[in-house]
């Protein structure tokens, strides 16, 4: 009986054992740095009938799973071997447990092995690490520049300057050629057919609408019989008409005077006594100037033309509309520029008030200094003994070989000087280093302020003011540090000007390091400029 239970739990050992062998587990370390990634590889060998699921997992125990890799299929005769892969990290050090994981074939469940693991900590040394305090947060440079900008202004303001254009024109609803007619009565019809349709009367506008049923009236009687009708009273009109339908032998009834002098006293009524006639004596007024006109017109005697008459009238006619189109487009156009030009003036006008004189000047109009701050800076090292610095250029090469006394170029072995703008500029900065042909040649940094100071006036600089202090770079090398004012004559407009300077000197053992910055005083752009470049000083020793 004993020897069935044990080779009972023989087999029940071996089939465990089997079915664990399915699922074989690894790892490629068990000991990484904190955040580094371990790779936990599970594989499976099955027929080419059999389904395996692996599971999709964000952790795995406490370890959090930053990739899940495709499987790998490898065919070995007619099985498959099936290989996945987990990326697995973790941020705080410790030593860790891989868990088992469930794999299901053909639903059923194996598990993987579980597995120990260790995250230690990134090893700093402090002594040989030199701290160094937060940096502020940096805005990411824009790298597509301001052009965009003026591009994007300028097709606004085209824009509005177009729209305006086009709502003025839109706006002027009658053509240049109903404005130019053939004949008086032509022009006196269609004006009393428009004053119609403003339909002044019907809105209350009474007196307006005597004064242009009127005019329309005195207008034909000065054009087609000439007369001065439209500076003369009611009375004299009529008496000018009369005499002129004598004078040109007009056959005109007395009814058709009467009715036109009584509609021009009810007009003066109107206008000038408050007067208000109803609806059908504005109706009738209204016929009667029609009627009027008409038959004025057709007493005319008509007088027969030429074909070179009428034909040099169609061309006055045509250069007439002419004439009317270009005033009207070139009102067009001096309305669209006026209005640009105030839109401009008025946003200007506004940023002043609100933002002040200062950020219009530099933000729209533009300013040097702050182009060169708002820029790509560039980090490099210049000369021997090197200076590492970053500015907003990058430093050109000069030669201050000649500026030099011989006497002083006697004891240097090597120089460099470096340089963005000149002299004359608002914004100058030079850096300059000297290597002696003796190594242990000791370099007095007051006399060589002295003489950088020296340097300057003989280059144009006046009334001095000269400040020194000592000076320390981050890495703790000292030197002495020069700043003042002083002025000059601007070559271009013959006027003085007052700049700031700053000078840092340091001395080694057979060489010196010099930097140079001057610009405008006040100019805020600038001084920032200035204090970013001498924060950044790296120096470098000698090189033999």
């Amino acid at each position: 009986m004993k020897k069935y239970i044990s080779l009972l739990i023989l087999l029940l050992c071996t089939t465990i054992f089997a079915q664990q062998k399915r699922v074989v587990t690894s790892i490629d370390t068990t000991k990484n740095k904190i955040g580094a990634e371990f790779k936990l590889t599970i594989k499976t060998d099955v027929d080419t009938l059999s389904k395996v699921v692996f599971p999709k997992l964000k952790n795995i125990g406490a370890l959090e799973v930053i990739q899940s890799y495709p499987i790998d299929t490898v065919k070995n005769n007619d099985r498959y071997e099936l290989i996945k892969k987990y990326g697995l990290t973790q941020f705080d050090s410790g030593k860790y447990s891989v868990p088992s994981i469930k794999i299901l074939i053909n639903n059923k469940p194996y598990y993987t092995d579980s597995l120990k693991v260790e995250v230690a900590n990134v090893a700093v040394d402090t002594l040989k690490q030199k701290m160094y305090d937060i940096k502020d947060i940096v805005p990411v440079e824009n790298t597509l520049g301001d052009w965009w900008k003026y591009l994007l202004a300028l097709a606004i303001l085209g824009g509005i300057g177009a729209l305006i254009y086009w709502y003025i024109k839109k706006q002027q609803k009658k053509k240049i050629e109903e404005d130019v007619y053939k004949t008086p009565i032509e022009r006196a019809t269609n004006l009393l057919n428009d004053l119609e349709k403003k339909e002044l009367w019907q809105k209350g506008e009474v007196k307006e609408y005597y004064s242009e049923l009127t005019d329309i009236a005195r207008n034909y009687i000065e054009e087609a019989i000439e007369i001065p009708a439209m500076e003369s009273t009611t009375s004299e009109l009529i008496l000018g008409l009369r005499a002129a339908s004598v004078k040109k032998k007009m056959t005109v009834s007395q009814e058709t005077i009467e009715n036109l002098e009584r509609v021009l006293k009810q007009a003066d009524l109107v206008k000038f006594a408050k007067s208000k006639p109803v609806e059908y004596e504005i109706a009738e007024d209204r016929n009667k100037i029609q009627k009027a006109i008409l038959t004025l017109d057709s007493a005319i005697p008509v007088v027969v033309e030429m074909e070179e008459d009428t034909l040099l009238n169609e061309v006055q006619r045509q250069k007439q509309i002419q004439i009317q189109l270009k005033k009207k487009r070139n009102k067009r156009i001096a309305i669209t520029i006026a209005s640009v030009l105030f839109l401009l003036f008025a946003t200007t006008t506004f940023l002043i008030v609100t933002k002040g004189f200062d950020y219009v000047k530099d933000n729209i109009i533009g300013h040097p200094t702050k182009e060169l701050l708002e820029g790509e800076w560039v980090k490099s090292e210049y000369g021997n003994p090197g200076i590492i610095m970053e500015t907003p250029k990058v430093l050109k090469r000069i030669d201050l070989t000649k500026s030099l006394p011989k006497n002083g170029m006697a004891l240097i072995k090597e120089m460099n000087s470096f340089a963005y703008g000149s002299l004359l500029d608002n914004f100058y900065l030079m850096v300059s280093t000297y290597k002696y042909k003796q190594d242990s040649t000791s370099v007095d940094l007051k006399k060589s302020m002295e003489g950088t100071i020296q340097a300057l006036e003989s280059q144009g600089a006046q009334n001095m003011i000269v400040k020194q202090e000592d000076f320390q770079t981050p890495e703790g090398i000292s030197g002495l540090k020069g700043y003042g004012t002083f002025t000059r004559i601007n070559e271009a407009t013959k006027s003085s000007e007052k700049l700031y300077y700053e000078l840092l000197l340091f001395g080694q053992d057979g060489g010196l390091q010099q930097i140079m910055i001057f610009h405008e005083e006040g100019d805020s752009y600038a001084n920032q400029i200035s204090d970013r470049v001498l924060s950044s000083v790296e120096l470098k020793q000698v090189s033999k």
